[in-house]
Formats: C-alpha cells, structure tokens, sequence
C-alpha cells in the first residue's frame, strides 16, 4: 500500500468530488477584492461560480456596464487566480 500525504490526498478527493465548485466559489469571494480592487469588490453583492459560468450581481448600474466591457479580463484574471481555466464565462446581474 502507498504513502499519501493528507494535503495530497484532500487534493485529489476534491479533484474528483462535486465540492470542487462550492470550494471555487468561496474562494472567489474571498480574492474578489484583490482580483478586481476595492471600488469593486465595495459595489459587488454577490459572486458565484456555477459550472464555470462566473456570475456577478451588483445594483449600482455604472458599475455594472463597466464589468460588461470587462467580461474577458475578468475570465483571464480569475483563471490566472486559480492556475487553470475555472471561469468560461461571465454574467453581470
């Protein structure tokens, strides 16, 4: 029988598991403001990330049209984040 570590093995259980996506999820929330600024992250209500489409609600409207302009840079930062492609596509609510 082979030797894991427990970070090893945490790792490739979440790999395979479901929870890979509710684990995202909050980890965006948590780098939104460092991804974004704090402008940003202050207007955002609500980040998630539901099979890999990256959905973002905000209620201030010029806040709003500027992330619509920003749909592909927000994809290549979130990505660049996580070190693999997490995020196909953005939703601005």
């Amino acid at each position: 029988m082979s030797e894991y570590h427990i970070g090893d093995a945490i790792k490739g259980f979440l790999h395979k598991s479901q929870l890979r996506n509710g684990i995202r999820a909050l980890q965006v929330e948590e780098i939104w403001e460092e991804l974004m600024g704090k402008t940003i992250a202050r207007y955002t209500d609500k980040i998630q990330i539901i099979n890999q489409k990256l959905f973002i609600k905000t209620s201030v409207g010029p806040l709003r049209q500027e992330l619509l302009y920003q749909k592909e840079q927000i994809i290549q930062r979130v990505n660049e984040a996580f070190g693999e492609k997490v995020v196909n596509e953005v939703v601005i609510q």
